[in-house]
Formats: structure tokens, C-alpha cells, sequence
């Protein structure tokens, strides 16, 4: 048995308007329709839902109904209350009164480029919830794709048919070496003198690691050794301790620079970069927090 909700709507009105006349003004519908309605959903169901007959008004006024027709009736109390209570959910997520929002990010862009529209957002929606996941590029696509994000950004590259991946904007680089080194006191290091380093890189599934290991494949240069570390800012910092070199975003290291701890290398008048990409999951509509996101991000980008 299926229960026709169109009809159920129409028989609650009839008992709440205590009558068909005025069900009928309230419903914009015809009194004959309504009549008709409550006799299809006792046909549907096999079961007398209004009394009718003499004995059924004499000395009463209004809507009579049966055992079994008291009994849906407040069914359908719960029902349509419950269709009130979700459509107030949605309209106040709608209209950003409530609701939740998960961005997924890499460390760097996690740390340095998202958390001006972070804060803006959340000033101008503050009954908003939002969470924030950092990862790796290959730790967030997968969020993405598991639905446990609903938009991430990210410096590697991701090549997979369920992820739409956007070019969100380009981020520079530097090689950066210990200040007092020889590297970073030379005019323009030569590929010898590159793969005699330390490189220090990040782990497997880094979009910081994939440009590295281009840049190194590029001018085929083999290091002398690799050392890989969790954290870019844990590797500017072991850098400008003598550790070894590295390629880092460029404003990770803004500050070592400036307070001369570490020093950027020079390599053949080349600049670097790298591009930072959004991803969404294929196909997925945006949720009207995620637009309001979006948009607070192309204004202070």
C-alpha cells in the first residue's frame, strides 16, 4: 500500500477547516475536487475515514471522523510538520542562517592563502559552521571524492575523472639554501653543484615534492642524497640550519629571507612557480554556502 500524500494533504485541510467548503477556499481547489479526494484516499486505503449519515451531524457541527480516520489524521499532523520542519532547515540554509561548510587544503595553502577569506566569510556569515581539513594533495583529493569536503585547494596536479580540477591561481617559488653557504653565495650554481646537495623534500603525494622531483628530472640532476620531511615549514627551518636546500613556496620562506637566515638561489635567470588548483567532486551542485565561499575568495584573492 502506497499513501497518497496529495490526497492525505487534502483530507487534513478538510479536518482542520472542519469542512469542505472551506477546505476547498483554502486549497484553491473546487468543493466537488475535494469531495472527491477524501473518497479516493477511503477507496486507497479500504477504510471509512469521515463519518456520513444522519447519526453522524445530528447535534454536531463540523467534520466527524471515524476511529481509523482520527488515527491518520494525526499521522498527517506528523507528517506535514514534518515537511514544515525541513522546509524551514533548507530556507534557512538558503538564506545562510545555518548550515556547514568543509574546505580542504594542502599545508601551504592551508596556512598562508586561505585564511583571509576564512575570516571574511565567517564575518559575514557567522552562523555558519566551518571546518577546515589539511592534508596533502593526494590525502585531499581523496576527500573530495568521499564527499567529506566540499571543495579543496591544492598545488598538485590530480588526474582523476571524478574530480572537475580548476586553475585557482600561480604561486612562486625559490630555491633556498643557508645564507653563509657556498650555494647561496654563488651567482649561478651549476647542475654539479645542485646534485652535491642535501635536498630536502616533502613526502610522497606532495604537490611540493611533484615540483622537485620535475625540477630535478628537468636537468637531470641526481642528488647526493634526499631527506623528506613532513612539513614545509619544518624544511625552511632545517634549511636555514644548514641541513640542506630545498624548493619552498615563496612566502614560507618570505621571513627567513627578510631576517637573513636563509637565502634564495639564483638559477639562470629562471623564476618559479607553481600552479594551485580548486577541486570539486564531478558534477556535484555547489551548496549556497559554498557560492557565499567562493565568492568572498575571488574578492581578497
Amino acid at each position: 500500500m502506497v499513501l497518497n500524500l496529495h490526497l492525505l494533504r487534502i483530507f487534513q485541510s478538510v479536518v482542520e477547516q472542519q469542512g469542505f467548503s472551506r477546505a476547498a477556499e483554502v486549497l484553491f481547489i473546487s468543493q466537488s475536487a475535494v469531495s472527491k479526494a477524501i473518497s479516493e484516499l477511503e477507496r486507497q486505503l479500504d477504510l471509512p475515514l469521515i463519518e456520513r449519515g444522519v447519526g453522524a451531524t445530528r447535534g454536531r457541527r463540523g467534520v466527524q471522523l471515524t476511529d481509523g480516520g482520527q488515527a491518520l489524521y494525526q499521522h498527517a499532523r506528523g507528517i506535514f510538520a514534518m515537511e514544515r520542519i525541513a522546509i524551514e532547515e533548507v530556507r534557512e540554509r538558503v538564506g545562510l542562517r545555518k548550515g556547514w561548510l568543509r574546505i580542504g587544503a594542502s599545508t601551504t595553502v592551508a596556512g598562508y592563502w586561505l585564511p583571509p577569506a576564512i575570516a571574511g566569510f565567517m564575518k559575514q556569515f557567522p552562523d555558519i559552521d566551518v571546518e577546515l581539513v589539511v592534508g596533502n594533495t593526494s590525502h585531499t583529493s581523496q576527500a573530495v571524492i568521499d564527499g567529506r569536503i566540499d571543495v579543496a585547494f591544492v598545488e598538485g596536479v590530480v588526474d582523476d575523472p571524478r574530480i572537475d580540477s580548476t586553475l585557482w591561481k600561480d604561486e612562486a617559488l625559490q630555491l633556498v639554501a643557508m645564507k653563509d653557504s657556498a650555494l647561496a653565495t654563488s651567482r649561478r650554481p651549476t647542475t654539479t653543484a645542485l646534485a652535491q646537495q642535501t635536498w630536502l623534500v616533502r613526502e610522497t603525494g606532495s604537490g611540493t615534492r611533484q615540483v622537485t622531483q620535475s625540477f630535478l628530472a628537468s636537468r637531470a640532476i641526481v642528488p647526493r642524497k634526499m631527506v623528506e620531511i613532513g612539513s614545509n615549514e619544518a624544511i625552511a627551518r632545517a634549511v636555514a640550519a644548514g641541513a640542506g636546500i630545498a624548493i619552498l613556496p615563496a612566502v614560507v620562506v618570505a621571513d627567513l629571507i627578510a631576517v637573513e637566515r636563509v637565502r634564495a638561489v639564483v638559477i639562470a635567470d629562471e623564476s618559479l612557480s607553481r600552479p594551485l588548483f580548486r577541486l570539486e567532486f564531478a558534477s556535484r551542485p555547489h551548496s549556497p554556502a559554498l557560492n557565499a565561499f567562493l565568492a568572498v575568495l575571488a574578492d581578497v584573492a
